[in-house]
């Protein structure tokens, strides 16, 4: 087969076409509704997985990153879930760095579940029992639990968020569950978790 000029002008026009469509598919409008509708729980999900301390700064970051792939997405859920695969990455890598350079490590602190939301007598010590055990889990855990009861997703759509099989997800939610139950049976804040 024999191209001529024209059919490598229109080859490439064509090609100028996609990449415009690609990052024209989501203008400032459509991109705004999607921020107003996964900001909030991408930003709870962050604070989980991560110090809560930086999850504003983890939000921004996952967002950038988001916006710079500029990928085509089949549906919103396809999108969502894109989003807190991008937000897992960047947890783990913040994580790595921290690992990496143990003085940023040292200030990086568990979430305190005692001094956020509701201050009353009767839940602060429940809150810092679970901040506690949740601080404990690793984050893999911790982020599949939020996902599946703070957020009440599915199995299939956590599975698609952090890049895990489907079929995989009952048995870790079980796993994380009873680790998180063990903990708080422990009850002790210096209780040391048995089998680690």
């Amino acid at each position: 087969m024999t191209l001529t000029l024209a059919d490598i002008e229109r080859l490439r026009a064509r090609a100028a076409d996609a990449e415009d469509h690609v990052a024209l598919e989501m203008d400032e409008d459509t991109f705004r509704g999607f921020y107003d509708r996964t900001a909030r729980p991408l930003r709870s999900y962050l604070a989980r997985v991560a110090d809560p301390r930086e999850a504003d700064d983890l939000l921004q970051e996952t967002y950038y990153r988001f916006l710079r792939g500029r990928t085509r997405y089949e549906s919103e859920e396809h999108r969502r879930n894109s989003l807190f695969t991008i937000a897992t990455n960047v947890a783990r890598d913040r994580r790595r760095r921290r690992r990496a350079d143990p003085v940023a490590g040292a200030t990086g602190a568990v979430e305190d579940l005692a001094s956020a939301g509701d201050r009353t007598a009767p839940h602060a010590e429940t809150r810092a029992d679970v901040g506690r055990a949740m601080g404990r889990l690793k984050p893999r855990e911790r982020g599949l639990l939020w996902l599946a009861y703070g957020q009440g997703w599915s199995h299939r759509e956590i599975a698609g968020a952090l890049g895990l099989r489907p079929a995989s997800i009952k048995p870790l939610l079980f796993r994380a569950r009873r680790r998180l139950a063990s903990l708080l049976r422990a009850g002790a804040p210096g209780a040391r978790e048995i089998g680690r």
